[in-house]
């Protein structure tokens, strides 16, 4: 019989609030020339989906 690892995940990960100022940050960066969208994203520990959507979305 072998041994398997497992692993426990003990804590639940919390929602990350973004203040206005950081996603028009993080949107204006898309938008600098030779900027790849998927390197920002990933920069900010974010899904590339999420940053598209933020992009397509109606300024406040």
């Amino acid at each position: 019989m072998t041994k398997q690892h497992i692993e426990v995940i003990t804590s639940i990960g919390r929602r990350r609030r973004w203040s206005l100022e950081d996603k028009e940050r993080l949107v204006a960066a898309t938008f600098e020339p030779e900027a790849v969208i998927s390197d920002v994203a990933r920069s900010a520990g974010i899904h590339v989906s999420q940053l598209f959507r933020r992009r397509n979305q109606p300024a406040p």
